[in-house]
């Protein structure tokens, strides 16, 4: 199984430097009354599209994703790094250069590019370097994996508005870079949430985390 005595260790002591909720909770406030995020921007695709984005455990970002309406598909998986066809083991090395990631397929004229980096900035730290939580290296890293320049302009103003308008009491550490390749995780990754609800992980740290999202995104959200 994935890393979860750890994560379920520090998270029943309560000693995580943020919880999920807690963390959505407190971005949400910030960066509501700092920065708006635009619904209309110009999308030169007008069929679906593809974004890419690694926010610390991809089980979680898969959970958070899939609850936009809009958003076709979402699939865990590997970015960013120099190995060929990763193994999780070979990624949580922290060797790979790899950051877990998720690749979202979603509909740009149901679901805009910015309203995606919205959740994205909202549903986890961006100010932490190379950690979320109790989870800590590079594959945890915060970064926004770009598919064209709309999303590289996109990404970078988001970022540079956010930092400017003290949303977060620290500098955003969000890594903006091209797309190269994505590798697809393993089968037993995918939809983790959905299809296994009642683990402790779930329960303890994605089900809040969830809850608190649905709250912010309400109108937003698949039916």
């Amino acid at each position: 199984m994935k890393k979860n005595f750890s994560k379920i260790f520090f998270a029943f002591l309560g000693i995580t430097q943020f919880s999920c909720a807690q963390q959505t909770e407190t971005n949400s406030k910030a960066m509501n009354e700092k920065v708006k995020f635009e619904s209309e921007q110009i999308n030169p695709n007008t069929v679906l599209d593809t974004a890419t984005f690694g926010m610390g455990c991809f089980w979680c970002s898969e959970a958070i994703f899939l609850q936009l309406n809009g958003v076709q598909s979402v699939t865990s998986g590997y970015s960013g790094g120099q190995v060929l066809n990763p193994s999780y083991k070979e990624v949580c090395s922290g060797l790979t250069g790899h950051a877990e990631v998720v690749q979202v397929a979603y509909n740009p004229s149901i679901v805009s590019y910015d309203e995606l980096l919205h959740a994205f900035w909202l549903a986890h730290d961006p100010t932490t370097l190379n950690r979320q939580g109790a989870d800590a290296g590079t594959q945890y890293r915060s970064v926004v994996f770009y598919h064209n320049d709309y999303q590289k302009s996109l990404a970078e103003k988001y970022k540079k508005e956010l930092d400017a308008s003290g949303a977060f009491a620290s500098p955003i550490v969000t890594e903006i870079s091209a797309f190269e390749t994505f590798y697809k995780a393993e089968d037993y990754h995918q939809d983790y949430y959905n299809q296994n609800g009642s683990a402790p992980y779930c329960q303890i740290v994605i089900a809040p985390k969830v809850e608190k999202f649905r709250k912010v995104f309400e109108g937003k959200l698949k039916q």
